[in-house]
């Protein structure tokens, strides 16, 4: 399944895909089988009714068969030209589970100790969601059925709590709004859970500031896919139902540079963030 995600993107890879079909003088049904996608996938990424991205097998499979770098089809470089070498030894395909204990994940967290970890998360990152609101998001997922979700986060809180421990958040403020409000896929969450969750961050950051520091950006002046910069030992870009994991230095920098240019656009800065929260917390008690 496609994951919907910001139209900026989606539609530059959608204008690039048109391109590359216009240039194989073929019909969608016989580029679908050159390049090894199904048919119906293919539709629905030409589809201007939402925009989707593909899955991270998909995107592989693109850019093989085309001959095209994955950073072009991704809008991230003007440059077309393939480097095989991203392929064969910069770039990995691993599997999401739609859990908060994700194993690879955590693994390469603990690969990192003791460098700078990044995060563009796809809401907020679930180390900070309380045990409520981690239910409610991953329902019907193995949350449900896994005892030691809550353990995994408490694990992961604890390495926060370490001296030598350096994460960075640049998330859009709409994230917690729409938490706070009970908007799009928080609808239904309970007025308890979301007081509760405000309350519980508002803790959390004010004992992890300054090992933890937390930007807002607007959705209204920019948009990031979720990824996370993990020291200088990879990139791991989230497609919904995988990661496309990068593990050249050069795209190490390219994504360190885009976390640079969130920043820079962040409507709230680190030291404004307990404020900001108090702020949203008053607005729905």
């Amino acid at each position: 399944m496609n994951t919907v995600i910001s139209s900026t993107m989606a539609d530059g890879f959608r204008a690039r895909l048109h391109a590359l079909i216009d240039r194989s003088d073929m019909n969608q049904a016989s580029f679908a089988r050159m390049a090894g996608v199904d048919r119906s996938t293919l539709s629905q990424l030409l589809s201007a009714e939402g925009p989707r991205m593909p899955r991270a097998d998909t995107l592989v499979a693109l850019a093989t068969s085309c001959r095209v770098s994955i950073d072009w089809l991704l809008g991230l470089t003007p440059r077309e030209e393939i480097g095989l070498e991203i392929i064969d030894s910069m770039l990995q395909i691993q599997s999401h589970t739609r859990s908060p204990i994700d194993e690879r994940f955590v693994g390469w967290l603990r690969e990192a100790e003791g460098y700078r970890v990044r995060t563009v998360p796809e809401s907020f990152p679930d180390f900070l969601k309380t045990e409520d609101v981690l239910k409610f998001e991953y329902q019907g997922s193995s949350f449900n059925t896994v005892g030691s979700s809550v353990e995994a986060m408490a694990a992961r809180l604890a390495v926060m709590r370490r001296p030598d421990s350096e994460l960075e958040v640049c998330a859009s403020i709409q994230a917690i709004t729409t938490m706070a409000k009970a908007e799009g896929k928080w609808a239904g969450l309970s007025k308890t859970a979301r007081c509760n969750q405000l309350a519980y961050l508002i803790e959390l950051y004010r004992e992890l500031y300054p090992s933890l520091r937390i930007y807002f950006y607007t959705l209204v002046e920019t948009y990031s896919n979720p990824f996370t910069v993990f020291g200088p030992k990879r990139v791991a870009l989230f497609l919904g139902t995988s990661y496309l994991v990068l593990n050249g230095v050069d795209h190490i920098r390219l994504f360190s540079k885009r976390f640079d240019d969130l920043i820079k656009l962040a409507v709230v800065q680190p030291h404004q963030i307990e404020e900001t929260l108090k702020d949203i917390l008053s607005e729905i008690e």
